[in-house]
């Protein structure tokens, strides 16, 4: 596998204009939708912290790794939220990372029914390190000085919600990055759209079913649809199956005990993707806070 990884990078490096990179993957965006969505930043109520580490195609090497952090609240008596996110997705030899501030205010219709309008910015950073692969010629200068750019990042989104339904549009980075590296133009990153949607059926007193579609559009690549569903149990328990494109299957379980929410998913290719041995895992772990008079976390309902 390291013999293949090498040959693409070098065919890759190579052309004039290579392919943008793409957002990293995420699963577990049906529980925390700040990943994708600026507006989602402060909508509950509360300060929400989470740390997520997700490994796709375990046992493909050079497959992506990705690990983040995030943390917003609600401010002004919940009329607008603040928060942070930071990311970083790593395939093969090459690195990127992501640092934005958000801003989301509410607009409010009724009790139930509001609009968030979000915002963010900050930087991403793109690295090659040349040193992980095997070159033929490592005296080639396009090897020996290894691409490193950081350039600013801005994003923005919008969601609808009421008690049971939800509805997100977003552009978490705007910008198309270019650099230039050795007379070579380099497309770093290409804008990525998001819709996402969702609605909760009450089943029981105990028992809620929440599906959920997210649709992602990049341009150069096809279109990919994700669709969740998930069974909420007591406020505590959440279980739930998921797809990518009928592609990718996967199973996902979270627990929440007290303020802390556990959270792990289990993914596995079909022969159309990368073959079924080469499963995908993601863990989360999150803690919602009561920070200001106005927090309260009886009001809590994503899980």
């Amino acid at each position: 596998m390291r013999i293949v990884f090498t040959l693409v990078a070098a065919c890759v490096i190579l052309t004039s204009s290579l392919q943008a990179q793409v957002d990293p993957l995420y699963s577990q965006y049906l529980n925390n939708p700040f990943l994708i969505n600026p507006a989602y930043g402060g909508m509950n109520k509360s300060m929400n912290l989470m740390v997520g580490y997700r490994k796709q195609w375990a046992g493909f090497d050079g497959s992506p790794n990705t690990i983040s952090a995030t943390g917003h609240t609600s401010l002004f008596d919940n009329r607008m939220g603040a928060g942070l996110i930071i990311s970083q997705d790593k395939v093969g030899e090459n690195t990127n990372t992501f640092v934005q501030a958000t801003y989301s205010y509410k607009v409010r219709f009724d009790d139930y029914r509001y609009i968030s309008f979000g915002l963010q910015a900050g930087f991403m950073n793109f690295r090659s390190d040349n040193s992980e692969l095997n070159i033929a010629a490592p005296d080639d200068p396009v090897f020996l000085n290894p691409l490193n750019v950081t350039k600013p990042s801005f994003g923005a989104g919008a969601i609808f919600r009421t008690d049971k339904l939800f509805l997100g549009l977003s552009v978490p980075r705007i910008l198309n990055v270019k650099a230039t590296f050795e007379d070579l133009t380099t497309s770093i990153y290409s804008q990525h759209f998001y819709g996402f949607a969702s609605y909760i059926f009450l089943l029981s007193d105990r028992v809620k079913l929440k599906p959920a579609v997210l649709v992602r559009a990049v341009n150069g690549s096809p279109l990919s649809t994700d669709l969740n569903f998930q069974f909420n149990i007591d406020e505590r328990y959440a279980v739930g199956v998921l797809t990518r494109n009928f592609n990718t299957y996967g199973f996902l379980a979270q627990m929440k005990i007290n303020e802390l929410r556990f959270g792990y998913v289990f993914e596995m290719p079909t022969n159309n993707s990368v073959g079924t041995r080469f499963t995908s895992h993601e863990i989360t772990l999150g803690l919602n806070l009561r920070v200001f008079n106005f927090h309260d976390l009886t009001q809590i309902s994503d899980f």
